[in-house]
């Protein structure tokens, strides 16, 4: 996979390498979509029960950093945020995304393989039982 550069809340570049030999959960969703927002409190969770075994979720928001950045407050969303729009959805339709549906999510390996792709709302248990699977990997 290419090196990708996202800014994050602060509007500093953020390469997605900066998390390499994680498991990383790479959730692409946006402040104005309703499953996107009923996901999230389980990746918070899900972030801080694994997080120490390796796992690191990452969400890129294809919204506005005005929107965002009161949302992720609010929220408490403990995990790094990434931003932008065409940069985003072009990196989406890479990663097998090419309708630009929201919320989309990719597992990656520690090694950087995609493990995982999916689309729409992310079950809380379903994603702990595959990602508790994934972390077990060497």
């Amino acid at each position: 996979m290419r090196a990708r550069r996202f800014a994050d809340l602060e509007g500093q570049p953020r390469a997605l390498e900066t998390w390499a030999g994680k498991l990383v959960v790479i959730n692409f969703w946006a402040t104005w979509c309703p499953p996107c927002l009923k996901e999230i409190p389980a990746f918070v969770e899900l972030q801080a029960r694994y997080g120490e075994a390796g796992l690191q979720f990452v969400g890129i928001a294809l919204d506005e950093q005005s929107a965002v950045r009161p949302f992720v407050a609010e929220r408490g969303i403990t995990y790094p945020i990434l931003l932008g729009d065409q940069d985003v959805a072009q990196f989406m339709a890479e990663l097998g995304n090419d309708i630009g549906g929201l919320p989309y999510t990719v597992v990656l390996s520690r090694s950087g393989e995609v493990l995982l792709r999916h689309r729409g709302e992310w079950a809380q248990a379903d994603a702990e039982a595959f990602l508790k699977d994934a972390l077990a990997q060497p």
